[in-house]
């Protein structure tokens, strides 16, 4: 399946065994695509397939084995380098997923370089994880954190953004897409800006890999993080794209083995890069289950994948029009993947619940991201979040399910 504009939705649903199931006795409404994506069987398959056959530790053993495991686990390194289009593949390190990825940008480089007085920018719309490894930067370095105000509409005032940039800025963390509200940042121009104010910039990719092909060059990041488990892929695995130039100088995250050249009483040498950042034994079903996920994207007709996520998105705005009593939260211009909303005079998790007598699975509460919330003063909100598998007969169910979960509550 490789034509840029034909879309079988059918045959895609097919390839995601878990959707074809009933929850509380109704056929399953999977809308938590933020939280975790389904996994193709060809990711399952892949995964299987490295316990049932190669199951070995990698580049030590002098074993068969043990050399198979290897080239698979460093074969799934390229596919992520194409699918982020990075220059070489040891520019992509393998992480837990983009938390870890973050606390390595924040161990690794911001630690090492950033000293008192200097400034590091992250926005209002950020998710804990982009936040708190910034905070214990600060408190450790004495730098100070600023941050870009947020909307109401919940996109960023980029002219606050311009005024917050200073010779003292030195790094810009950001994401590229909101998860608490699926707003699509301006990461190009917040780059861009930071570049020339001499910063460094660091993307959190979690909610954009899903939906688009990423391209690091481009964009001219300096780091991008992402997590497997929001790319059809497993959970326990991501990465963290850098420039060479950085990560050569950047100091390892942990220690133990692989990381190492040489070690000895009198001192230590660390490996080249990716390796430098890799202590201990990998996720290696994980790396290549990543692959198989990126691999099975990448043969599907990615433009009409688009173009079906905004037709998703577009129709449950226009449901939402038609439905007394709904809130929307955050009503950017630029949204992928996130709706977000209140029912009036009902708690969040309330209507979650109802929603999941119903088959519907969605996610309710502060999403990890407390501080969005205390801006549009809401305990939380319920979230709906597509994926390309999703129909516009679920987001009919999400608003039947609604209707329903209305009348029990108010």
């Amino acid at each position: 399946m490789t034509n840029n504009t034909e879309l079988d939705l059918n045959q895609i649903r097919n390839d995601f065994p878990i959707l074809h199931q009933e929850v509380k006795g109704k056929p399953l409404v999977y809308l938590d695509n933020a939280a975790t994506t389904q996994k193709p069987k060809a990711v399952i398959n892949a995964v299987s397939s490295y316990y049932e056959t190669i199951n070995s530790n990698v580049h030590r053993g002098a074993h068969t084995l043990s050399d198979l495991a290897t080239r698979d686990f460093e074969n799934a390194r390229v596919s992520v380098q194409g699918y982020l289009n990075a220059e070489t593949p040891e520019q992509i390190i393998w992480t837990r997923g983009t938390t870890e990825a973050l606390n390595l940008v924040a161990h690794s480089y911001a630690r090492a370089f950033l000293k008192a007085g200097d400034e590091i920018i992250v926005s209002g719309l950020e998710h804990h994880s982009n936040i708190v490894p910034w905070q214990i930067t600060c408190e450790v370095t004495g730098a100070q954190l600023k941050v870009i105000p947020v909307l109401d509409n919940g996109e960023l005032d980029m002219d606050a953004y311009g005024n917050l940039l200073s010779d003292k800025t030195k790094l810009v963390s950001v994401a590229h897409v909101s998860n608490a509200l699926g707003t699509i940042n301006p990461v190009k121009a917040i780059i861009d800006q930071a570049h020339d104010a001499g910063a460094v910039v660091c993307i959190d990719g979690a909610q954009a890999v899903p939906h688009w092909a990423i391209d690091v060059q481009s964009l001219d990041c300096d780091f991008y993080a992402f997590s497997g488990h929001k790319l059809f892929g497993p959970t326990g695995i991501g990465a963290l794209y850098g420039k060479q130039e950085l990560l050569d100088k950047m100091i390892p995250y942990q220690a133990g083995g692989e990381m190492i050249e040489k070690v000895s009483f009198s001192g230590t040498t660390y490996n080249q890069i990716p390796y430098k950042f890799e202590a201990g034994t990998p996720n290696i079903g994980g790396a290549i289950g990543l692959a198989a996920a990126v691999d099975y994207l990448m043969q599907l007709p990615r433009e009409a994948l688009e173009l079906h996520e905004q037709a998703l998105m577009t129709y449950a705005n226009q449901k939402a029009a038609d439905f007394e009593g709904i809130r929307l939260v955050g009503t950017a211009k630029e949204k992928t993947g996130a709706f977000s909303f209140l029912i009036d005079g009902a708690h969040p998790h309330d209507v979650g619940t109802l929603l999941d007598q119903q088959g519907i699975a969605v996610r309710t509460g502060h999403h990890c991201a407390m501080p969005i919330m205390d801006q549009f003063c809401i305990p939380g909100t319920v979230r709906a979040s597509f994926a390309f598998y999703n129909t516009l007969e679920e987001i009919d169910q999400l608003f039947a399910g609604l209707e329903k979960a209305k009348m029990l509550l108010l």
